[in-house]
């Protein structure tokens, strides 16, 4: 009976998959606040929205991201009404450029 040990370490469990064509929520914290992003393939997008970081058009079907402020004692969904669709590359360089 000298075999190898069997690692008694449990499994990470799988990352949560997104509701129907919606990427996983995540939380960024920057100079302007702490923001609650979820990714949208561009098949999900069926509405125009103007993004707050270029004041241009996001068209149905172009992949971007929802944003909203992840304010709130107990959800971090307290903030969704505020929420903005921006394209992805406007808001990771939002620090980079001034206000609009």
């Amino acid at each position: 009976m000298g075999g190898v040990p069997r690692a008694n370490r449990r499994r990470p469990e799988p990352p949560s998959r997104g509701v129907l064509g919606r990427g996983v929520d995540r939380t960024v914290t920057g100079p302007d606040g702490s923001w609650v992003v979820r990714p949208l393939r561009g098949d999900t997008s069926e509405k125009t929205y103007r993004c707050p970081g270029c004041a241009q058009d996001i068209p149905p079907g172009r992949a971007h991201v929802v944003v909203w402020p992840s304010r709130g004692t107990f959800s971090p969904g307290d903030g969704v009404s505020e929420r903005r669709h921006w394209h992805t590359s406007c808001f990771d360089a939002r620090g980079r450029r001034g206000p609009r």
